[in-house]
């Protein structure tokens, strides 16, 4: 590969080398590729919706919602009945065994900490739950 010094009339030759200015776009657009598809990392938590304001309350002997409550003192509930952290997984798979829709709703107590609540989104999820959504006081108060 030859390189010209000059011009043909001896005068110096005005070309930008294109050759480093591509490689450096390559790579740019490469790292940018590489950093956009990062899949986002979490729980995935439904938050459930109230019904709308013309609808009329669903019957009680009908409510087929599970929720499981964990108060203050890490004391666990499923819809009101007592469990603990050992007896939770067989009691969810005894509850959805015979249930297409496989949705449980977790509400902790404010002062709990996180690990508390994730350690019981984690047995639910091991007991083949399907989706778990998240209760807040705004969400109960119908806010």
């Amino acid at each position: 590969m030859g390189m010209a010094a000059g011009g043909g009339d001896g005068g110096a030759k005005a070309d930008i080398n294109m050759t480093p200015l591509i490689d450096v776009l390559l790579v740019l657009l490469i790292i940018f590729m590489i950093i956009t598809n990062e899949p986002p990392r979490g729980l995935e938590s439904l938050v459930p919706q109230p019904p709308p304001p013309d609808m009329p309350p669903p019957d009680p002997n009908e409510n087929r919602t599970v929720v499981i409550q964990i108060a203050a003192d890490q004391s666990l509930k499923i819809n009101e009945e007592p469990t603990d952290l050992n007896r939770m997984g067989p009691r969810l798979e005894e509850i959805f065994k015979t249930r297409a829709e496989r949705v449980v709703f977790v509400k902790g107590d404010p002062s709990l900490e996180y690990r508390y609540v994730a350690a019981a989104i984690d047995i639910a999820k091991g007991a083949g739950i399907d989706k778990v959504g998240l209760m807040t006081p705004g969400v109960e108060s119908g806010e």
